[in-house]
This record gives C-alpha cells, structure tokens and sequence, in this order.
C-alpha cells in the first residue's frame, strides 16, 4: 500500500493536460511513468477525471496495482466504473487485492452483479475474499457497508510481551493504527488499550490488568449519518462495529465518514435546489429532466394559485395600482424569510443541534421575525409615504410585510421540524416548497391586510 506523501497544493493546468494526452498519444510509456511517479494518487485521479476513457484506462494500466488500487478508489464513481468495465475480471482482482477491504467492497459493488461474481473468484488471497464477500452483504449506508476488516486487536488474556509481538504482526496489513481493541476469548469487544499504558506496563502484566473498560462502538445496522454524529460528537478518529452480540467485526475510520458527510451535503445541497433525485451535470437530459421537473411543476402550481388570489383581488389594481408594484416584493420577502428560517432548521437538525419542543422553537423564530420585520417594514413605510404621498396606503403595505414576514417565519420553522419527526429529510423544506408555499400565503395576506386598512 502506498503510503502518504507530503507534497505541496497540487492544480491541474490546461498545459498539464495537454502533456498527459500527448505522453498518452505517443504511448510514451517513459515518460508517463517518470511524471505518474511522485504524484499522489489523489492528485492522478483529477487528471484522469480530465481525460477521455480511453486515454484514463491506458494510464490504469500502466501503472502498478499498488498506486492505481488507490487511484480508482479516489474517481468518481461513474468513471471508475466505465474504466473497470475496460479491464479484464482479472485486471481487477489484481486491483482489488491491493486495497482494504472496504474500499475494495466498495469498488467490486460498481460492477454488474454476473462481473462481481466473476471478479472475487479470481481473487487469490482467500482471507481478503471472504472478508470482501461479507462487506457485500450490508447495506451500503450502515456501518456494516462502511466499515473496514483491517484493524488492531488483543485477546484480555494475552501478556503485554506477546501483545507487542502480535500488534507488530497485524499492524503491517492495517494503512493507520487509530486504536487498539481488546477483546474476550468470545471476539467480544471489551475496551481499547492504550499505547502508552502497553509501553510503560511489565513484559509480564497481563492485558486484562492494563485495557480500559470504556470504548465508545457502533452497532453494525446503525444508520451512516448517525454514525457521523458519533464521531463529530466525541472526536473520534476511528469507531470499532459490533453485532448483537458485541463481537468486534470491523472498524469504521474518519475518512469514511467524510464521504458520507460530504454525499449527506451533496444531497441536501440537491434537495434544497428542488432535485428531486441524485444526478450530476454528467448525466443524460432525460434523468436530469426526471429529477428537476417534479419541483418545477409545483412552482408552476404555485404561479397558478398566486394568479387566481390576485384574480379575486382585482378592484385593488383599479385604485390602488402602487399594491400591484410592490406584491413583487412581498412575494420575495416571504421566500426569502422562509428559506432563512428553514436553511437554520435543518442545518441544527443535520448537525443535532435542535434540543426542546416544536412551540418553543415556533416562539423564537415568531420574537425574531417580529422584530426583522418592524425594523424593514419602518423603511418601507417612509419609502411609500414618500413616494406616494399617503400615510394609508404606506401604513397597509408596511403592516402586510411585518405579517408576511411573521408567518413566513413559522411556516419555514414548522414544516422541516414536522419532515423530521416523519421521517421525511428535511432539506426538502429549504427549496421551492417553502418558497411557492410563502409566495401563496405572502400574497393573500398582502392583500388580505390592504383591504381590510384602505377598506375597500
């Protein structure tokens, strides 16, 4: 396995590019090894991201299994998989073999169900087969599907003399030692072991007399955010996975939990922007029509419905056409209160932030949109009173904002709290949903409040 290099901030140029397809071009196999040599693979799998399949599985192949394992790992999941489908089933086990097993479970689940088979047969090691094989079993967002075989543990019985030995033995096959477990004669997780307690401890002491109890774990079904949280929440670098039974199976490290972080974020990123579905700028027009149309349609839905209330309130326009100026505005304001209040919801929710009762959340956000909108409605107010010269007229437009605002408040703070005691993802709330709702109510309230101060 490779290990990590420090290496300074690495940015892929238009020249660098143009170097790669020519080395590539020519088959200039010298040259590609000489430039591929001292790049981290992080930094080889952007460049590849930048070439055509072709020239990405040439350079694939090129390099040895040890870099190029950790290469593909590093690639967007849909160009590894175009690049796997160019190498042979045992082109692929060689890559396989040299990475842990739960990248390499991650990678083999890219493949064709009848290629997955195909490649593990081909898999040498039976040891790392096996461990693989178990990997596929899990759900891929529960710790089972994120976690790695590769770990550290002792027996309680063993003498630290022994442990040292052991540790020297296993620590080889594991790229960074996070923790130590201990374990009973069962493989039931019972505590960690501290290296400096092992190192300063007798040759003879016995690790049942050195281990500490305490050791934060994770069950094998537990929910791939909720193992996040875990982590963010103790600092945890690494988080052992147990069964029902609490028998250590494997271990989930912070690099994982990156990645779920960051797909966690991708998605909501997708939702709040109403896309309904996890797509790219990659993907065909048919599947991104799919995924934007549903939340284009409400907005569509939501248009409508704001034309009939300003259809019912049409006599307004005849004497007072400066209200039909300013909806506009009051529509924006309400979509904007709303998204401000909703984008704090849910990032508290995301981050476990969000403690107490729905009312008392309800309350804050009507003290604090109360006093949002007194403060932007006594601007307004002037601006109208100056420019239409009525202090009516000003005082109906003013006092509608401040409603607005209120209401928008508490609808973009009650719907992702109520998402989220359903079960429902509450960055759905943040995008046009709230928006379209706010806009409907902002408008009928707008004019709802006009008329009952102008009286008409």
């Amino acid at each position: 396995m490779e290990e990590n290099k420090e290496h300074i901030t690495f940015e892929i140029s238009e020249e660098l590019i143009a170097r790669v397809e020519h080395i590539v071009d020519t088959e200039n196999d010298a040259e590609a090894l000489e430039l591929f040599n001292d790049l981290h693979y992080a930094d080889i799998a952007e460049i590849l991201d930048e070439l055509s399949l072709d020239q990405a599985t040439y350079i694939i192949k090129l390099l040895d299994s040890e870099k190029t394992s950790d290469i593909l790992s590093e690639l967007d999941e849909d160009v590894s998989s175009k690049i796997l489908r160019n190498l042979s089933a045992k082109e692929i086990a060689e890559e396989i073999e040299e990475l842990d097993t739960d990248d390499a479970a991650d990678l083999i689940a890219e493949l064709p169900e009848d290629r997955q088979k195909e490649v593990i047969d081909k898999i040498e090691d039976e040891e790392h087969k096996a461990e693989i094989e178990e990997l596929l079993t899990y759900d891929e967002h529960s710790a089972g599907g994120l976690m790695a075989k590769e770990l550290v543990k002792v027996y309680e019985t063993w003498t630290v003399a022994g442990c040292l030995r052991k540790i020297r033995s296993q620590a080889k096959y594991v790229k960074r030692v996070h923790s130590i477990y201990v374990v009973d004669k069962q493989e039931k997780l019972i505590g960690r072991l501290s290296l400096k307690d092992l190192l300063i401890a007798k040759n003879e002491s016995k690790i049942a007399d050195i281990y500490i109890p305490k050791v934060d774990y994770v069950h094998v079904n537990d929910d791939a955010e909720e193992i996040a949280k875990v982590m963010a929440k103790y600092d945890l670098e690494a988080v052992p996975v147990v069964d029902d039974e609490k028998t250590l199976l494997g271990r989930i490290t912070i690099d994982d939990i990156v990645d779920v972080i960051k797909e966690e974020a991708e998605k909501d990123y997708q939702l709040a922007a109403g896309i309904t579905q996890d797509v790219d700028a990659e993907d065909s027009i048919f599947d991104l029509t799919k995924a934007r149309l549903p939340w284009l349609f409400l907005g569509l839905v939501g248009g409508v419905g704001a034309f009939i209330i300003m259809e019912g309130f049409k006599e307004f326009f005849e004497s007072y056409v400066v209200l039909f100026l300013f909806t506009p505005l009051i529509a924006a304001m309400a979509g904007n209160v709303g998204v401000q209040s909703s984008a704090i919801i849910v990032q508290g929710l995301a981050n476990d932030d969000v403690k107490g009762s729905i009312n008392n959340r309800l309350f804050k956000e009507m003290l604090l949109a109360i006093l949002n909108g007194v403060i932007l409605a006594i601007f307004l107010f002037l601006f109208v009173w100056w420019w239409e010269n009525n202090e009516m007229t000003a005082l109906a437009i003013s006092t509608s904002l401040i409603v607005v605002i209120v209401v928008a408040g508490l609808i973009g703070t009650f719907i992702p709290l109520f998402l989220d005691k359903r079960g429902i993802d509450p960055a759905i709330a943040t995008g046009p949903f709230i928006t379209t709702s706010n806009d409907i109510f902002g408008i009928l309230i707008y004019f709802w409040i006009a008329k009952l101060i102008l009286g008409i």
